[in-house]
């Protein structure tokens, strides 16, 4: 895949030649502050960062990567109505859908297999907004928006480690370990929640918390599974003593399967720290068909021999500690905002994790495009706008995080009661169609409409 490396100051005049500057002189005399942008991380926020800038405001943007390549890391994402308006928005949203699965049915089963009931995710705010859901593999979203990306000329510099960040009226530079630097108006950290923009610069003092819970996953290519696999055509949740395990397709063609068991593990004894999760992660990996199969035992009837076929003939996991950043840190200083999981990494469970990125990136836009406001001015309207909605999915998601740990057999049989009667009460009394008692009004949510 080709990247255009920067080597020098003549290199980075080259590749600014690659834009059509003058045709969108008009929106750099409407915004003097920024007419170039710099972008730590090509990850799902700072790809989406790069494509909505450049396209909507007009302005230069250069991305850098800290892997040598595109990541071929992680296992599915889910994206609901509220960030796939946005995309559509952003023109990807067709060769997205060409790639990932839209049933946004979720099945709830038992510790035994029985099933408790069903529940359609989006129905109501697909009814109010014309959009759904999709399940994708994170490198099929991570190749759609990279080509998007390249398409546009926009430059992504791959094996790129920051080594400093140094800032004065007239820009903000960074400085790479191979001694290239490039400065810009304004500079984003789009680089995860172990950002090296936030540690470095903008929050040293916020630092990751684990969330106590982990999740063992895989990828399967369903021609090698039981043909009774090809049955499992929406999301399948199964609650047990021990966590939750969950299936799911998360391609059109419905040739992957991406599976998941997440539960409660300690921090290791060794520490939390790269040493003690590299070493719990190696005993994670080694023992994960025992440790599944005897989380499934009590599975029964040809939903638990599906599931225990899956495990069986699964050879590679990853192994994934959940972390998170605390509420209240600083996402912004001087010319430098955080964007995404950078400023504000949540537990996955409410399934938020691009749309959060991609609300941040059009709100941004938007701000850019008003031409009486500094970026200090940008960043405070930023901060107030985006702030009550993310602590809330915040805190959503740590309820969720209820379901993944463990319970005894007492609390596992009211766990189970209590699905199975709100799923049926909401199927008798179509409790569905009013889209609030399952948070679907967030995901009516429009970034675009909200006052700035």
């Amino acid at each position: 895949m080709p990247y255009f490396p920067t080597t020098s100051k003549f290199d980075l005049i080259t590749v600014n030649s690659l834009y059509p500057a003058t045709a969108k002189r008009r929106y750099h005399q409407e915004m003097p502050d920024v007419q170039k942008v710099v972008i730590i991380g090509a990850g799902p926020a700072g790809l989406l960062a790069a494509l909505r800038i450049n396209q909507g405001n007009g302005v230069l943007c250069t991305v850098y990567e800290i892997r040598p390549e595109p990541t071929t890391l992680g296992g599915s994402i889910g994206i609901p109505s509220n960030g796939l308006r946005l995309l559509q928005r952003l023109g990807v949203y067709e060769e997205l859908l060409a790639r990932g699965s839209k049933s946004s049915k979720t099945i709830l089963h038992s510790s035994h297999g029985t099933d408790l009931g069903e529940i359609d995710m989006v129905s109501w705010s697909e009814e109010k907004t014309g959009f759904g859901y999709l399940r994708i593999k994170r490198t099929d979203l991570i190749d759609v928006l990279t080509d998007a990306t390249q398409k546009r000329g926009i430059p992504i510099h791959y094996g790129k480690r920051m080594s400093a960040i140094e800032e004065n009226a007239q820009g903000v530079t960074v400085t790479f370990s191979d001694g290239t630097v490039d400065t810009g108006d304004l500079l984003l950290g789009c680089d995860g929640i172990h950002s090296k923009v936030r540690t470095m610069y903008v929050d040293p003092q916020v630092v990751p918390e684990y969330t106590g819970i982990s999740t063992i996953y895989s990828l399967l290519p369903t021609a090698d599974l039981p043909i009774l696999a090809s049955s499992v055509t929406c999301i399948n949740a199964t609650l047990t003593p021990d966590g939750l395990f969950a299936l799911m397709p998360c391609t059109a063609s419905g040739d992957s399967l991406f599976w998941f068991f997440s539960h409660e593990v300690p921090i290791p004894a060794n520490g939390n720290n790269r040493d003690g999760w590299e070493e719990e992660n190696r005993k994670e990996v080694e023992r994960f068909k025992s440790t599944i199969l005897d989380v499934l035992k009590d599975v029964q009837g040809e939903w638990g021999t599906l599931l225990k076929d899956i495990i069986g003939h699964t050879e590679a996991v990853k192994f994934y500690p959940i972390f998170r950043l605390p509420l209240g840190g600083n996402w912004s200083k001087g010319r430098c905002l955080l964007l995404g999981d950078a400023a504000h990494a949540m537990q996955p469970h409410v399934g938020q994790g691009v749309s959060m990125a991609v609300e941040d990136v059009f709100l941004i836009s938007r701000l850019l495009d008003v031409p009486s406001l500094s970026l200090s001015d940008i960043f405070d309207r930023f901060d107030r706008i985006r702030r009550p909605r993310l602590e809330r999915f915040f805190k959503a998601a740590a309820r969720n995080s209820e379901s993944r740990k463990r319970t005894g057999p007492l609390a596992q049989r009211l766990k189970e009661l209590a699905a199975w009667t709100l799923l049926g009460v909401s199927r008798s009394c179509n409790l569905q169609k009013w889209g609030g008692w399952q948070g679907q009004r967030d995901l009516v949510y429009d970034i675009d409409e909200a006052p700035i």
